[in-house]
């Protein structure tokens, strides 16, 4: 039996393919299903989201023929024709289907690399095939090893620790302005996608009161009822900074809104406590200068993409230490998959010796004539321990050779030495 990987991702297919490609998680259980006619693919499961489409499985017999059958169903069931995404898909097996599985479930697969979404796509997909019994012992084990690897990942790498887009690099100086940021206020200026974007991070980190200031009032009042907040007008926004902790300001106005002299005056009204300004515009809605006010922390768009790249590049180094996790556990998983071929090969073993002493014993109880109980007894045991001692060194061996890269080959020469396959047959 072999385990592959069969799919496409961000890195090789647009995202119209993607989409056209994408299975619901609603609809799982279809494809699952048609895969389940398909005498290769004993074990299967299905991946889908934005960035990928992937089946998991495990191939009894020919594995071109477990690919074409999964080819064949992405194309039946999206009613896609199979000459417009053959050539974008990819086809893992043995270690490096395991390696592909234990990296997405790690988020090192991902267009983000840590993003968190992806682990929990993933145990979706599992659950979906577990409820289908569509994933058996090698899929469990594989499935339930990717998610310990991706828990170390999370927990022995920084992979994750630092923010990678501009909204969550916003949350993230925030917080070594503040601290804690639980009870703080922010004011929205503007009700662009990227302002609401990085309000989302920062109601997630515990922040109180919103206010949103507009020029078109029923759409600050529109932002600021999603987030059970509060409108105010546009003219008002300079009074509200009195009270706000976080500023975000994103609005088109094609020159400056606050300047360094307006910040003088609300930070004397806020005796001095200190506000965060985040400038998400462009061009710029406030004075580069007002950074130059005490207790004033001003931070633009070209900064925080700075504290982004900065971010990437660390997490692209904790990358490299999750990478040295993956391969040790690949490892781990492919010396348990190849105990699998052992196991059987002991069983008829020890059966076939079972067999061949118990014949022997009674022959010789037989020649011996009238034999007291504590005799037999004594007679049977002798011949169970010699049994046990022959068997020990070579079962001792075959386990510890199945662990390695020829073990299967020790285990069909001793499968030959016994005539272990006629007995099985």
């Amino acid at each position: 039996m072999e385990i592959l990987v069969v799919g496409l991702n961000h890195t090789t297919a647009p995202i119209e393919l993607r989409e056209r490609l994408n299975v619901p998680e609603a609809d799982l259980p279809k494809p699952l299903e048609m895969l389940g006619n398909s005498p290769e693919l004993v074990e299967r499961m299905l991946v889908a989201t934005c960035n990928r489409v992937e089946i998991y499985g495990v191939a009894e017999g020919s594995v071109e023929k477990a690919v074409e059958a999964i080819t064949d169903c992405l194309a039946s069931h999206r009613n896609v024709e199979k000459a417009l995404f053959a050539d974008k898909l990819y086809t893992h097996t043995a270690a490096g289907a395991v390696r592909h599985v234990f990296r997405v479930a790690s988020s090192l697969d991902s267009m983000v690399v840590g993003e968190p979404q992806i682990l929990g796509q993933v145990k979706t997909a599992y659950s979906v095939a577990r409820s289908q019994e569509a994933a058996g012992v090698i899929l469990t084990n594989l499935m339930e090893q990717a998610f310990h690897v991706a828990k170390r990942v999370r927990s022995e790498t920084g992979i994750a620790a630092s923010a990678v887009s501009v909204s969550s690099a916003a949350v993230e100086l925030a917080r070594k302005i503040f601290g804690d940021l639980t009870g703080r206020s922010v004011l929205i200026i503007g009700a662009g996608e990227m302002a609401e974007l990085a309000l989302r991070h920062l109601l997630d980190d515990g922040v109180r009161s919103v206010l949103v200031a507009n020029r078109s009032y029923d759409r600050a009042v529109t932002l600021a009822r999603e987030f059970c907040g509060r409108a105010v007008t546009f003219e008002a926004f300079r009074q509200e900074m009195v009270a706000a902790d976080i500023v975000i300001s994103a609005t088109s106005a094609p020159h400056l809104i606050l300047k360094k002299e307006d910040v003088q005056i609300i930070i004397q009204q806020r005796r001095h406590r200190p506000i965060f300004l985040i400038d998400i515009a462009d061009p710029r809605d406030i004075d580069a200068a007002c950074n130059e006010v005490d207790n004033v922390y001003l931070y633009n768009i070209d900064d925080l993409k700075s504290v982004v790249e900065a971010n990437l590049k660390e997490r692209q180094r904790e990358a490299e230490r999750a990478e040295l996790i993956i391969e040790r556990e690949v490892g781990v998983y492919l010396d348990w998959l190849r105990s699998l071929d052992v196991v059987p090969t002991i069983v008829s073993l020890r059966q076939r010796v079972e067999d061949i002493r118990g014949a022997e014993l009674q022959k010789a109880i037989t020649r011996l004539g009238d034999l007291t109980p504590e005799q037999r007894e004594a007679i049977t045991a002798m011949s169970h321990a010699m049994v046990n001692k022959i068997l020990h060194q070579p079962m001792t061996e075959l386990k510890r050779r199945a662990a390695l890269q020829d073990g299967h080959l020790y285990t069909s020469v001793l499968r030959r030495l016994f005539g272990l396959e006629e007995r099985d047959k």
